[in-house]
């Protein structure tokens, strides 16, 4: 999978001390990428469109 052109964002839930940190990159066609920003070329988990809305409102609906 090509990444390069994946324009990463820190979630708006990850905390400043160095722990929780998640980048997601939605820009891509077709897949939703997420990874660890203290391990940026580290492992990326990669889920479709609607996987990815489906987590999300899963996880929103648990806070």
């Amino acid at each position: 999978m090509d990444l390069s052109g994946a324009r990463w964002r820190k979630s708006t839930r990850s905390n400043g001390q160095g722990g929780n940190c998640v980048e997601v990159a939605d820009n891509l066609p077709g897949v939703v990428a997420v990874r660890d920003s203290k391990d940026p070329h580290g492992p990326v988990l990669a889920f479709g469109p609607d996987a990815w809305r489906a987590f999300v409102a899963r996880v929103v609906g648990r806070s």
